[in-house]
């Protein structure tokens, strides 16, 4: 099997200081640390949202489909990314999320390993 086969992607959530919980997306596997094309969005995103972060990455052409591999489902890769926000919003106790690979089987994302962070409770954020 071609290495070209397996299209790696990595999505997640940071919690920020400043700006609070914040969507990540872009090419995963060892690329990620290699090409460092990650982009982020302030949660809550959209569907828009989403689709752009997927547009503006180096991901987006693998993503298309290449050398006969189908086209990602955009659909089901946004909603991991619109979850991802809202869990970042809803769960106070979450620090991060690190998906990583999200690999596409034939269209379909599939996450193959996930890392969350919690924040124990003298580090999490008060509420008001």
């Amino acid at each position: 099997m071609s290495p070209f086969t397996f299209r790696e992607l990595v999505a997640g959530i940071i919690r920020d200081v400043q700006f609070g919980p914040c969507v990540m997306f872009g090419l995963g596997g060892i690329f990620t640390e290699v090409l460092k094309d990650i982009s982020f969005r302030v949660a809550p995103i959209d569907r828009k949202e989403a689709f752009n972060m997927m547009r503006e990455s180096k991901a987006s052409k693998i993503l298309e489909g290449a050398r006969g591999l189908p086209p990602a489902d955009l659909d089901r890769l946004a909603d991991i990314l619109i979850n991802l926000g809202k869990i970042g919003l809803e769960q106070d106790e979450v620090k991060e999320i690190d998906i990583n690979p999200v690999v596409l089987e034939g269209s379909r994302p599939v996450a193959v390993d996930a890392l969350v962070v919690l924040q124990s409770g003298k580090d999490s954020p008060e509420r008001k």
